[in-house]
């Protein structure tokens, strides 16, 4: 029967130093960060008092991760969000809830990797570019069915090419650029009268 690992003992003095009790050393909250990463379990005791003070260690260590250069993790919104459920009457649900996702975005951390790999390789542009001509061709037909011109409409989305008033090839920008220069003539005629 296996049994299972004891978390590391960190005790913390006065002076605010972390003594790794397993390793006999003094340690920083970088040094416990890096071990949260390796999946190291610990627990933090005030070396006075003896009280667990481990969600106060955590917290800061994240204060410390946050203050860092660089991208941060928690956008402004969620902690304003997080701030607001202290005394809501939600607030008995947020820390299971918080748990099952983190854990849930643990279990997919792997796929996830594996599909931002596959999206930023070779096909990915070519994948985004096609996306990009369905979504305009999307936003086109949708136009066309508010636009005050009639026009007919194309399969593709891409503007089907017409004959002009003099036979000339014209796409659907070249006539409603005619239709606006007719309008506008017309406009000027009544103008002046």
């Amino acid at each position: 029967m296996a049994t299972e690992k004891q978390p590391t003992v960190i005790k913390k003095y006065a002076n605010r130093r972390l003594y790794h009790t397993g390793t006999s050393t003094y340690v920083t909250l970088e040094d416990l960060a890096g071990m949260v990463r390796k999946g190291e379990d610990f627990v933090v005791y005030d070396a006075k008092s003896g009280e667990e003070i481990t969600r106060s260690v955590l917290a800061q260590i994240i204060f410390e991760q946050e203050n860092k250069e660089g991208p941060n993790l928690l956008p402004v919104t969620v902690l304003r969000q997080l701030i607001r459920f202290y005394g809501d009457s939600m607030q008995a649900l947020v820390p299971s809830y918080l748990e099952f996702s983190m854990n849930n975005l643990s279990q997919e951390q792997q796929k996830l990797r594996e599909q931002m790999a596959s999206a930023f390789g070779p096909g990915a542009f070519q994948a985004m570019e096609e996306q990009v001509r369905k979504n305009m061709g999307f936003f086109t037909e949708a136009m066309r069915m508010f636009s005050p011109f009639p026009q007919p409409a194309s399969a593709n989305g891409e503007g089907k090419v017409l004959k002009g008033e003099k036979g000339e090839d014209t796409s659907d920008l070249d006539t409603l650029k005619r239709q606006m220069a007719d309008m506008q003539a017309k406009l000027d005629k009544l103008a002046s009268k």
